[in-house]
């Protein structure tokens, strides 16, 4: 079984499209086109899954950069989904940890210019 990406969805673009367009190139086991979970509106994107290898390539070969719903969408190999770990590594304030402040505010100014650390 193969998972497939497919991108550049028209927000029109339902599953039951994707089941059909995939399945005219071999057996479609799940269809999930991604939505907010706010609006309920699609994201652009989703997953296919094949049940074989063969019927995934060429899923990849003919449906990429076919026109769906007046979009052009991409089709490739899906990355394996991280996990919870693998995506905490990313951190707010551009890396920093939360709470340190900016290297710049913790020097002393030069004397005579006045500011933090100064001595008179």
């Amino acid at each position: 079984m193969k998972r497939l990406y497919v991108g550049n969805l028209s927000y029109q673009t339902t599953e039951a499209t994707l089941a059909d367009l995939f399945g005219a190139v071999g057996e479609v086991t799940s269809v999930n086109v991604v939505t907010d979970r706010m609006t309920g509106q699609s994201r652009g994107f989703g997953f296919v899954e094949m049940a074989d290898d063969a019927a995934a390539q060429q899923a990849i070969s003919q449906l990429n950069d076919q026109v769906v719903d007046g979009r052009s969408i991409k089709v490739a190999e899906a990355r394996p989904q991280r996990t919870f770990e693998q995506r905490d590594d990313r951190r707010p304030g551009g890396g920093r940890p939360f709470g340190q402040r900016d290297d710049r505010r913790q020097r002393s100014r030069p004397s005579g210019r006045g500011g933090w650390g100064r001595e008179d």
